[in-house]
């Protein structure tokens, strides 16, 4: 899909600007690539996306090229002013952090309906924007994010493979999770030192059911705070119950508290959780 907007060095030059690397500022404007993202995250006219780091715009773009309506974040006033001046009144611009992005406040001003959550994220704040998202997962239709291809591995790894973590069992709880793409270095402005890729997470109701989400999440960060250590004597550790309760809470969810939390599933997590004492 042909697109007659300013390539990103173009624009840069335009507005007598450079990529800030302290901000990991790196702008993709690959058209081709650009396109598939937008497809992914509005995948039909009338969609409302929020995307977070809009930057200078390429892919909010094309996000109105697919009927979307964009509400579009950025903190950098610099960027702000390029996304004010090519596409002025066409978007929603909220001067704002997006690791501190009200979801819940923007799906009412929807109407009530869930929206769509895109963006170009930097390493560092790939974990605050997912742990928010999180939490507001109820809000959430579908998440497409471009992260470092080894973060996106990560977090597509399946529950009990030894690659996943924390972030990836909070995620899959509440999305279907799939890499759509790699995107190499060179798509982008400047090239970044490694690979990206293309992150779908498509929201849905979890499978398993859970007593308490706070302490779901305090028991999957204990599991596998010291990797090395089997399930009883990490959990132990974390003091979520007395030694005795965790090894009443393993026997009753069916699991051999000699496992390593990495190798639990989802329904084995949320197992676990439901057999602890009743919070508080």
């Amino acid at each position: 899909m042909a697109t007659h907007y300013p390539r990103p060095k173009a624009l840069l030059e335009k507005y007598g600007l450079r990529a800030k690397k302290s901000w990991g500022q790196n702008f993709l404007g690959d058209e081709e690539i650009l396109d598939h993202i937008a497809r992914l995250a509005a995948p039909r006219p009338g969609d409302r996306v929020v995307e977070l780091g809009a930057g200078l715009g390429h892919l909010t773009e094309r996000l109105l090229a697919h009927g979307a309506t964009v509400v579009a974040v950025e903190r950098d006033r610099d960027m702000a002013r390029v996304l004010r001046g090519e596409l002025g009144g066409r978007i929603d611009l909220r001067e704002a952090d997006a690791a501190r992005l009200d979801v819940a406040a923007l799906a009412r001003e929807a109407g009530g309906g869930r929206i769509s959550v895109v963006g170009n994220l930097p390493y560092h704040l790939t974990s605050p924007i997912l742990f928010s998202l999180i939490d507001q997962a109820p809000h959430v239709a579908r998440a497409v994010f471009l992260l470092q291809r080894e973060v996106a591995e990560r977090l597509a790894a399946p529950a009990g493979d030894r690659e996943g973590g924390v972030l990836s069992i909070l995620l899959q709880r509440e999305a279907d999770v799939s890499i759509e793409r790699i995107v190499p270095p060179g798509a982008f402005l400047p090239p970044p030192k490694v690979h990206s890729a293309v992150l779908c997470a498509i929201f849905r109701p979890p499978a398993d059911s859970i007593v308490d989400p706070a302490r779901f999440r305090k028991l999957v960060k204990a599991g596998f705070a010291q990797r090395r250590k089997i399930l009883g004597k990490a959990l132990g550790a974390a003091k979520l119950a007395s030694a005795a309760e965790i090894a009443a809470a393993l026997e009753a969810a069916g699991i051999d508290p000699k496992r390593r939390g990495e190798t639990l599933t989802l329904a084995e997590w949320a197992a676990l959780e439901r057999a602890l004492p009743p919070p508080g």
